[in-house]
Parts: C-alpha cells; sequence; structure tokens
C-alpha cells in the first residue's frame, strides 16, 4: 500500500471540509427558501396592502384582490373580491399585479419541489434552476409592487382613502404590513438566487485542480 503524499492528504482534509460546509450551508438555503414561500403565500393572500387611518373617509382595508370597507350607516365592514372572481376586483392595476405576485408563489412552490430533484441529478443543476426560479420570482414581486400603486385611483379606493387619493398617490390612506413584507420579500428572493447560484458553480469542481495530485 502506498503512503499517501502529503498534499494529497491536504486535499482530502479540504475536500471533507468543503462538502460539509457546501451542505451546511445548502440546508440553510433551503430553510430560507422556505420561509420565502411563506412569505409571498402570505402577501398574496392577506388583504392588507393599503388601509384606512384616523383622517379617512371610512374605515377598510386592500389586498392585491380582496377587500373591506366600512359602511357610513352601520360602520360595519363589507368584504369583496375573489381571486377566482377577475370581475370583483375593483382595478385592472390590481388584477395584474395579483397575477405577478401569484406567478412569484408559485415559482417559489415549485423551487421547494424541485428539492426532490436532488436525490436524482446533479446538485449543480438543481441549485441553478431554484436559482433562476427565484430570480424570476423575485421579478414577479417586483412588478407586482410596482403595478399595484397603479390601482389606487379606482372607485372603491377613493371611497375609503378620499378624494385626494390617485394613482401613486394613496391620499388619507397608508401602507400596510402585507406592501412592506413583498418588498422584504424581493430582497430575500434575489439573495436567495445568488446564494444558489454560488452553489451551484461551486458543486461542479468541489475540489480544484491545484489541490489534486498526479
Amino acid at each position: 500500500m502506498e503512503k499517501m503524499l502529503p498534499a494529497r492528504e491536504a486535499a482530502k482534509i479540504y475536500h471533507t471540509n468543503y462538502v460539509r460546509n457546501s451542505r451546511a450551508i445548502g440546508v440553510l438555503w433551503a430553510i430560507f427558501t422556505i420561509c420565502f414561500a411563506i412569505i409571498t403565500v402570505v402577501c398574496f393572500i392577506q388583504p392588507f396592502w393599503i388601509g384606512d387611518s384616523i383622517n379617512t373617509p371610512q374605515a377598510g382595508y386592500f389586498g392585491l384582490f380582496h377587500y373591506c370597507i366600512g359602511n357610513a350607516l352601520t360602520s360595519e365592514l363589507t368584504c369583496k373580491g375573489s381571486a377566482l372572481d377577475f370581475g370583483s376586483i375593483p382595478s385592472g392595476a390590481f388584477k395584474t399585479a395579483m397575477f405577478f405576485v401569484g406567478t412569484a408563489m408559485l415559482l417559489v412552490v415549485g423551487c421547494i419541489v424541485c428539492f426532490v430533484l436532488f436525490f436524482f441529478c446533479n446538485a449543480a443543476t438543481v441549485y441553478k434552476i431554484c436559482a433562476w426560479m427565484q430570480l424570476a420570482s423575485a421579478a414577479g414581486l417586483v412588478m407586482g409592487c410596482m403595478i399595484y400603486p397603479d390601482g389606487w385611483d379606482s372607485d372603491e379606493v377613493r371611497r375609503m382613502c378620499g378624494d385626494k387619493t390617485d394613482k401613486y398617490t394613496l391620499g388619507a390612506c397608508t401602507v400596510r404590513w402585507a406592501y412592506i413584507l413583498a418588498i422584504i420579500g424581493i430582497l430575500d428572493a434575489l439573495i436567495l438566487s445568488f446564494l444558489a447560484f454560488v452553489l451551484g458553480n461551486r458543486q461542479d469542481s468541489l475540489l480544484p485542480e491545484d489541490f489534486k495530485v498526479e
């Protein structure tokens, strides 16, 4: 049995540590991807993108498709809007924003489904597929967040927020937590996609040529 060369021993130790660290980072990436998926689902479902304030004529809040506005006589909230009924959504901009955010949500859920491919395919390929899906998801959220304020001039929003409300001008209303969470989700998706690209490229060459000994 040949004695292992010092350089080869160093290469083996390096390779072992490298693989261990890559797997640990990969697990963290997967956990944060699941958290990002939860964020996008919450942003899509929750109707708290914009809402009333002390100075608004009516109480209420709006989401991508579901909204509730207070009744002037009874002070009770009347809720309308469904993702399955486009006619119930008060603005074309809201419909478009819902489409982009919904697409972003489906992409990141699809990314989680792709985790199964780690058992069958090359890890680098799976990382890169997920990276592109997360990047596309970030683009969908960006489009949704940019288009959503274009619908603030609709009659229903004006009824809640006042006559000064217009496109990209919210009048007496305020931005709520779901909108802010969607913006945070964009940054999260960009970081995750960058990390997935890095992990994918490193998986292609776990052991650099410099450490190989003939």
